[in-house]
């Protein structure tokens, strides 16, 4: 049996923890593309103690209000709606909406600037209280985990073990969470939306097809609007309609395969344990347009500067290095370098800003974008004689060092001149 474990309207739900105003009241959480590593003045930025392509790694502290975070210097609102509460839902608050547009559907919604050190605290504290309850746990995003208990839990105590930990958890995380159940992997994740809010939805096997005959299939994770848009020229609105079907999807390929069984329920898909190897490390920002060359690549120096530090801390050597850049007007520019040299702080620089200056050969035209990534993560060590292993290297003991400091006492704590 898996059980799939959604936390409810998260980064809402976990601004009303130590903030009871918030209770029943229509509240948002808006963002905005995370500028605050580019101040000259040092920043609070912390690292993420969860994984996943779906967590950043790099947390930037935020102790803005509204005014100071949504309205910028001509007094517009800007940023858009990340989750939003329920009581806001019903006015018609959704998420990607702008924050203007959400307060013109809800004059009295409270919109809160991002907190990401909380709400990836709160991520990991649950992570790590689900592993006390469960055998085997797979975080799936930031706010979504499944949890594997056959063979631990009788299916007859099932729903109530799923009710203890329910409670267990707005207890002791102080955050709400929906639970569904089943024994098909997809088809729990599914049963989770149903469940909403704080409920438990339990789908026995030979329930599976009269569950979905009443769900659209863009409800069903993993039914992209490409796939949708497939769908709907065979008519299939409903899942259950896929069952007729068969033939077509699989004659699509692996993943038309693979979802029409998820769909059914007929996968015996397990929950992912094992950890593969990170394929590469990247960062990106999106800006108020810069026409200043000097200051662009000062940004990219920075993104440079963390992108490092995190290839330290994790024991990367990268030896491709990729950099794309949009224009104000939505062109897109990017270009990509290997390297055959042993990784470096300094070289990643110097690398990245002559890329930088091979694309960007247009300086009249104003840059809102710069991301950076790192790929190609070699073994330095491999095939290398025990000298050459034990040789004093300098650039290395410089990065070693300075590295060291920042993970210390901040990853702002040491800048070169030239980010300044």
């Amino acid at each position: 049996m898996i059980l799939h474990i959604d936390i409810d309207c998260f980064f809402a739900s976990a601004h009303r923890i130590d903030t009871k105003i918030y209770d029943d009241m229509p509240i948002a959480v808006g963002g905005r593309s995370n500028l605050n590593i580019f101040d000259k003045n040092k920043q609070k930025i912390e690292l993420s103690k969860i994984d996943g392509a779906f967590s950043s790694s790099i947390l930037s502290s935020n102790d803005k209000n509204f005014k100071e975070y949504f309205v910028d210097k001509n007094k517009k609102i800007r940023g858009i709606i990340t989750t939003s509460s329920y009581e806001a839902r019903a006015y018609g608050v959704k998420t990607a909406m702008s924050v203007s547009e959400a307060l013109r559907f809800c004059p009295d919604l409270i919109v809160l600037p991002p907190n990401y050190p909380l709400y990836h605290k709160l991520s990991y504290e649950l992570k790590e209280f689900l592993k006390t309850q469960i055998p085997t746990i797979e975080q799936f995003s930031i706010d979504e985990f499944f949890g594997d208990v056959r063979g631990y839990i009788n299916e007859q105590d099932i729903v109530s073990f799923a009710t203890k930990l329910q409670k267990d958890i707005k207890k002791i995380i102080k955050i709400p969470v929906s639970i569904g159940i089943c024994e098909a992997k997809w088809i729990a994740k599914l049963a989770t939306n149903t469940a909403k809010p704080y409920g438990i939805k339990y789908v026995k096997k030979e329930d599976i097809e009269k569950y979905i005959s009443n769900i659209k299939v863009e409800k069903f994770p993993g039914i992209g609007k490409g796939y949708q848009k497939k769908l709907a020229k065979l008519n299939i609105k409903y899942l259950i309609d896929i069952k007729k079907h068969k033939k077509e999807f699989f004659s699509w390929g692996k993943y038309g395969v693979a979802l029409y069984n998820r769909v059914l329920g007929l996968d015996d898909e397990k929950i992912s344990i094992e950890q593969t190897d990170k394929k590469s490390i990247g960062i990106g920002r999106t800006f108020d347009a810069i026409l200043d060359t000097d200051e662009l690549k000062r940004r990219l120096l920075v993104l440079c500067r963390h992108i490092s530090f995190l290839c330290f801390k994790q024991n990367l050597k990268p030896h491709s290095y990729h950099l794309s850049i949009r224009y104000e007007y939505g062109q897109k520019k990017k270009n990509y370098i290997n390297i055959d040299e042993k990784f470096s702080e300094r070289l990643f620089k110097s690398e990245i800003i002559k890329l930088f200056s091979s694309i960007h050969t247009n300086t009249n035209q104003a840059i809102i974008q710069l991301n950076i990534t790192a790929t190609n993560f070699k073994d330095e060590n491999k095939n290398k004689t025990l000298f050459d292993i034990n040789s004093k290297d300098n650039k290395n003991m410089i990065d070693k060092t300075t590295n060291s400091i920042r993970e210390k006492y901040g990853i702002d704590i040491i800048k070169t001149a030239n980010e300044l």
